[in-house]
């Protein structure tokens, strides 16, 4: 088959939800110069859903070495996403997974050893990187205009889910088929977010409801109290068992403080900093502060522009939203949060993997 020079000939692989609505997204026309070339699944039933003009594979070796694509996105289950990554580097096929990256650790750690032809593009589908709220946030806390951070908190608890939803798919919210719950399923983004804009924490102590609030096996319900190795503290709360839910990201800081809920950024910005009042300052009163805030309407551009960058990445070298080597951070933090839960104890970051492992495989062994 003949290629154009300027075209990304994409494949996908997994065709549930998220992989149906990333290939529709392509054949609309969202991503310039990408071209949907292949799809596939294991199930005829998905595949089934889209025209026999595209060409559709129900073995994705067979997809690899077809000769149809350039490029691969892994939307499969958890568990599939590292060994159908590892399958495409192997091919030399540029790659994009959906998130999480891997169930664990130590299957990050695989995937990025084994992606050593810097040629071939790897990302991730960490979305939420467009979103311009956390790009501003972020723009405030690494360019030191908050001054240094004393304090986070998440509330992340409009994840509500029934049953039903749950009993959906028969991997669902069970160990041996998705590894997890809420940290593994809803939450990548928001423990990507976390490390993106604050950073990795020291030290974990978390406690988890497991069906606390659901018919289900792994968790849905979490509470994480994190210390940084700068001394700031932070508190991760999460749950798909609460309705109305809550989504608020607070952060305080040496100059002043941030508050993210409904599409609203707040800003408090000391004109005296907390450390120098503390020391200098009669009495008991704060320093004065600057109130400000910035309302977002849109979103970014989410899915379609962390697709687009792939693209872009391959055919012109533009620098990656989400490269694949950060994923195993937000992996990090849902099995050190998870360990620290179901163990009852401390956990010191970074997190040996094979103490995760030991964890899961004891978990799997117990799952329906």
């Amino acid at each position: 088959m003949k290629r154009h020079k300027k075209e990304v000939r994409l494949g996908i692989f997994g065709l549930g939800v998220i992989g149906g609505m990333h290939a529709r997204n392509v054949l609309a026309g969202k991503i310039k110069r990408c071209r949907l070339a292949a799809i596939g699944d294991v199930s005829e039933k998905a595949l089934a859903q889209f025209d026999d003009f595209i060409q559709k594979f129900s073995d994705l070796r067979k997809m690899l070495v077809s000769g149809r694509i350039d490029a691969l996105l892994v939307t499969t289950p958890h568990y599939n996403h590292v060994p159908a990554g590892l399958a495409a580097l192997k091919a030399g096929r540029h790659v994009l997974i959906e998130k999480p990256m891997a169930v664990q650790k130590s299957q990050c750690r695989k995937i990025i050893a084994a992606h050593q032809d810097r040629k071939t593009i790897f990302a991730l589908m960490f979305n939420q990187r467009t979103d311009p709220i956390y790009r501003k946030v972020r723009e405030l806390l690494i360019g030191g205009k908050m001054g240094k951070m004393t304090r986070v908190n998440w509330i992340i608890t409009d994840w509500f889910r029934t049953n039903s939803y749950y009993r959906s798919n028969a991997w669902r919210a069970t160990w041996a088929g998705e590894g997890g719950g809420v940290l593994v399923n809803q939450c990548p983004h928001q423990l990507d977010m976390l490390q993106w804009i604050c950073g990795m924490p020291e030290t974990i102590r978390a406690f988890a409801g497991i069906g606390k609030r659901h018919k289900i096996e792994v968790e849905d319900e979490v509470t994480a109290y994190l210390e940084y190795p700068n001394g700031a503290t932070g508190v991760f709360a999460t749950s798909t068992g609460e309705a109305p839910g809550t989504n608020r990201l607070e952060i305080a800081c040496d100059k002043g403080k941030i508050v993210v809920e409904d599409r609203t950024i707040k800003i408090w910005m000391n004109k005296l900093s907390v450390e120098k009042s503390i020391k200098t300052s009669p009495g008991w009163t704060p320093p004065p502060f600057k109130y400000s805030e910035i309302k977002y309407d849109g979103y970014g551009g989410q899915h379609v522009e962390i697709l687009q960058n792939f693209t872009d990445a391959i055919l012109d070298g533009v620098p990656l939203i989400a490269p694949a080597e950060e994923g195993i951070k937000s992996v990090e933090l849902a099995n050190a949060m998870l360990y620290s839960a179901l163990k009852n104890v401390t956990v010191r970051l970074p997190m040996a993997a094979s103490v995760f492992d030991g964890l899961l495989k004891e978990l799997i062994s117990k799952s329906n």
